[in-house]
């Protein structure tokens, strides 16, 4: 729940709502959404494989947000989503056992504003085992920003038949988070499958104009066992203006229901 300045193990472990509201639909193809949502804006986060995989690309992913969402199925031309939302100043924005207080647009950062005045909106579309995104983002400066931000992010990815899969994203930002910086991410990941293994490597560059470079490396492998737990292990080296840190990181999913 909060930033590492030192040995916090189980310290600050805290429970909270991700996503919640309801979804309705009008006609046959489209779908609308209402509550503490994921506005789409790129996908790296989903489909990077590994455990480091979406690591940079995090910092732009829309998550908590208030309002409403709707996909459109474009009759055999892929997915168009788009929505109007705002940073969750609800209850729902404290959280359990820990609490990292409740959010108020007086925090600032860009879409934190306490109105439907931010949007997004990506198209997608699949070609045999070929798909493609393209999206544009506005989130409104809020208190103490300097600007506006603007996004946009564009996407591709092939999953081969031997079980080889290629995936790569690019974003760029100006008035990233509201503040002077522009910002530019890029994410190229592999993976392959074998058996119930999966092998998966990533590169992963992060721009900012005031903090400089970060580059990311890393390979990992997970392993789903025939109940549907997956063990995941892997090995990151992040390079941030200048100083290089090894990361080790595993995780367990357990899945819950059939």
């Amino acid at each position: 729940m909060t930033d590492a300045t030192a040995d916090r193990s189980f310290d600050d472990i805290g429970l909270y709502v991700e996503e919640i509201g309801l979804s309705f639909g009008i006609g046959e193809a489209t779908t609308v959404s209402i509550g503490k949502l994921h506005p789409v804006f790129g996908t790296a986060w989903d489909d990077a494989a590994g455990f480091f995989g979406g690591t940079l690309a995090e910092d732009y992913e829309l998550a908590e947000q208030i309002g409403v969402l709707a996909d459109v199925e474009l009759n055999g031309a892929g997915t168009l989503s788009f929505g109007v939302f705002y940073a969750d100043d609800t209850g729902l924005s404290r959280s359990a056992w820990f609490d990292r207080g409740r959010n108020t647009a007086a925090a600032g950062g860009a879409g934190n504003t306490g109105e439907l005045d931010n949007f997004a909106i990506q198209w997608a579309h699949s070609v045999g085992a070929t798909r493609f995104h393209i999206g544009a983002r506005h989130l409104s400066a809020s208190a103490g920003n300097v600007d506006d931000e603007q996004g946009f992010v564009a996407g591709i990815g092939h999953s081969f038949a031997d079980g080889f899969d290629v995936f790569a994203e690019v974003a760029s930002f100006s008035n990233f988070g509201g503040g002077a910086d522009d910002a530019t991410y890029a994410t190229l990941n592999a993976a392959y499958g074998i058996d119930q293994w999966t092998l998966s490597g990533t590169l992963a560059h992060r721009d900012l104009d005031s903090a400089g470079d970060t580059d990311l490396i890393s390979v990992g492998a997970d392993y789903e066992f025939q109940n549907g737990m997956i063990l995941s292990g892997a090995l990151a080296q992040v390079e941030d203006t200048g100083v290089a840190d090894t990361t080790l990181g595993v995780s367990l999913i357990i899945p819950l229901g059939g």
